[in-house]
């Protein structure tokens, strides 16, 4: 089985990703490079990842990194609508920024979950960093917390993509690009 054989396109390269969180940082570290405590970095798993990982190395800011992990799509390629959280955070958000990382944000739902989620644990404000934005795909249309900020890396074109941490029943995360799926692979 040759991975790479069942990717119909590759959407964006290592080179745009690279250059594309690398603005991200930038512009992270210039927002928050004013404020009184460090910001918390919250990654959603499993997507989120690699990207995470690129993402915090290039922030040049002190901050504090957590996880947490919401289950809403199984092993399918519609999420279900009702997303749950399945493993929180450690640290404490009280009175702090939050940005949350994600893979992507597509219905919303996932992302409206999460935001509720850190208003009630006491957070001052939660942005949202994702790497990959499908507003045509938007069920929910969510608000951020506070004075949060909504950065995304690129805008998504309605396909089942995978690669750079996203899967498909929990394969080709590997992948060093972003690619579409060909639907044989999943219908």
């Amino acid at each position: 089985m040759a991975l790479h054989s069942h990717i119909e396109r590759v959407l964006w390269n290592q080179d745009q990703i690279s250059a594309r969180v690398a603005d991200l940082a930038s512009q992270i570290s210039a927002d928050f490079s004013e404020t009184s405590s460090p910001p918390v970095i919250v990654g959603v798993a499993t997507g989120a990842f690699i990207f995470l990982a690129d993402l915090v190395r290039l922030i040049n800011l002190p901050i504090t990194l957590d996880s947490v992990r919401v289950e809403s799509y199984g092993v399918g390629t519609e999420s279900n609508g009702s997303p749950r959280i399945s493993s929180d955070l450690k640290v404490d958000v009280k009175n702090k920024h939050v940005i949350l990382v994600e893979d992507i944000v597509d219905s919303g739902n996932t992302l409206s979950c999460l935001l509720a989620h850190m208003e009630a644990k006491g957070a001052s404000s939660v942005s949202v960093c994702t790497f990959l934005d499908k507003p045509t795909r938007r069920k929910v249309h969510f608000q951020l917390v506070g004075e949060g900020k909504f950065y995304h890396g690129f805008e998504c074109p309605d396909y089942f993509v995978v690669g750079y941490g996203m899967d498909f029943a929990e394969l080709y995360r590997n992948l060093p690009y972003i690619g579409v799926l060909k639907p044989e692979c999943y219908q």
